[in-house]
């Protein structure tokens, strides 16, 4: 905008002396040089001082009351300067302050101590490019507000982040048991899943959703558990007839058999090239893929059939529950519970280590139950228990965020997200008709996949990355599907 020529009264200096006195050091030539100046006729006068025009600014945007009319005196523009300093002095001790201080009133003219909003269309060119953003001024400040300052406008709360309530994928499974004691899915660090279907288990790659049978136990025999090992292709197979295979992935090809086991074997846990598995045969075995014999050590102290087995993340304990209403814990070397816990009132399959806190351990009850509680193995401590109103099947927790999912049964099968510590739910998924008995997540942390008696297994987008955390993940949103696992 290009300055505007200065009127006389405001470009020639008064014609009182007091005005302009004149120095001490320089002795007028005239009379007329120590209090007037003469323009030249033909020559226009501009000043350097700028006075703006504010007609048609949008003083909304600031939350802030317009100017009055531009002044047509000094006593005028003093009193303009002093409002809008008085203006930004408030704002600045209330964002630096807070409103501790009392209640501050919002500047105002003489005429007017409120502030008003122009929002005529004629005042929407100021920031016209950002008119839609209505930014705040405190948004701009690095020190904080107060929400409940007076003259100082308030962002919106930051919404929840938004768990997408429907499976991005459907995959058929036929012959899944509707069986709350097997542990039949589990998902490896290469990305593929692995299902146990009747006496055969089937691998999905996740990146290429091919499908390929890994092997078939025979007519006698049935699937009861899956485990892949943390690092490489390994996976464990538990059978009904009581024993672990171990397969190579990669290679379609099993490694060896392993005996020990009276009954079925339920439950599989690895913990680097050691090999926990749990059966109905009360006992726990620890295998040692490197050595020749079937097993190193047997723990015993459940009564009755074992359906949880978890390795803690620095694969220093190892957490176990029963049908026995029993959760324990066990050390490297231990043959004997070292931690007994027996406030649960139903059968203990759902069993999970924080990867965020060392010695946090999570545990979820069946029917009679309905609870999930956690515990300090550190302090040997109940830490707190929510009651979910459901069967607890299973548990994971996210390596990504401090949050955790759960599966139910009896009588809502639903799946629930729950913020840790608050256990504040996050959302609750729907969409199997029978329980929700297996559960996995992915490698990058952000996917489960959950598996029910009704045949399906079902791929949800509950977790954040660990790069955009708070943010809504939608992969795979647009590849939603039903097909076959095998």
């Amino acid at each position: 905008m290009d300055n505007p020529p200065i009127s006389k009264m405001n470009s020639q200096p008064s014609s009182s002396p007091s005005h302009n006195p004149p120095s001490k050091s320089q002795e007028p030539s005239t009379p007329s040089s120590l209090n007037y100046y003469h323009p030249s006729p033909s020559r226009t006068i501009y000043s350097d001082r700028f006075i703006p025009c504010r007609s048609a600014s949008n003083f909304a945007l600031f939350d802030i009351s317009p100017p009055p009319p531009p002044p047509q005196s000094d006593t005028a523009r003093g009193e303009d300067n002093s409002s809008s300093s008085a203006a930004y002095t408030a704002l600045l001790r209330t964002a630096l302050f807070g409103s501790d201080l009392g209640f501050v009133v919002p500047p105002g003219t003489p005429d007017k101590k409120s502030f008003s909003v122009n929002t005529s269309p004629a005042s929407q060119n100021i920031f016209r490019f950002k008119s839609e953003t209505r930014q705040s001024l405190h948004s701009l400040s690095p020190l904080g507000f107060d929400d409940h300052s007076p003259g100082v406008s308030h962002s919106p709360v930051k919404a929840p982040r938004k768990v997408p309530r429907s499976p991005y994928k459907v995959l058929d499974a036929p012959a899944l048991q509707d069986d709350f004691y097997l542990n039949l899915v589990d998902w490896s660090s290469h990305n593929v899943l692995a299902v146990g279907l009747g006496n055969c288990v089937y691998l999905w790659n996740a990146c290429s959703s091919k499908v390929t049978k890994l092997c078939d136990l025979g007519i006698d025999d049935s699937v009861c558990s899956v485990g892949w090992a943390q690092r490489g292709t390994s996976l464990a197979v538990g059978t009904s007839n009581g024993k672990v295979q171990i397969w190579d992935a990669s290679r379609c090809k099993r490694v060896r058999t392993m005996e020990g086991h009276r009954l079925r074997v339920g439950a599989l846990a690895w913990s680097s090239s050691m090999l926990s598995s749990g059966s109905r045969d009360k006992s726990i075995l620890q295998r040692d893929t490197r050595a020749q014999q079937d097993f190193v050590s047997k723990l015993n102290g459940h009564k009755s059939e074992v359906c949880g087995l978890k390795w803690s993340y620095d694969n220093r304990e190892l957490a176990s529950g029963g049908n026995d209403n029993r959760l324990f814990v066990w050390n490297q070397h231990s043959t004997q519970p070292i931690l007994k816990y027996c406030e649960h009132t139903a059968a203990v399959k759902a069993i999970a280590w924080s990867p965020h806190v060392h010695g946090l351990l999570a545990s979820g009850g069946g029917t009679a139950d309905r609870c999930i509680r956690f515990w300090n193995t550190t302090t040997n401590s109940h830490l707190s228990c929510m009651d979910t109103g459901s069967q607890v099947c299973n548990l994971v927790w996210s390596k990504n965020v401090n949050e955790l999912v759960s599966t139910h049964g009896y009588s809502q099968n639903q799946i629930i997200v729950w913020r840790y510590p608050t256990m504040s739910k996050l959302a609750t998924l729907t969409g199997h008709t029978y329980r929700v008995l297996y559960l996995a997540i992915s490698p990058d942390g952000q996917t489960i996949v959950t598996g029910a008696g009704d045949e399906t297994l079902r791929f949800w987008n509950v977790f954040p990355s660990p790069k955009s955390q708070n943010t809504e993940s939608e992969i795979g949103a647009s590849s939603y599907g039903r097909t076959h696992i095998r």
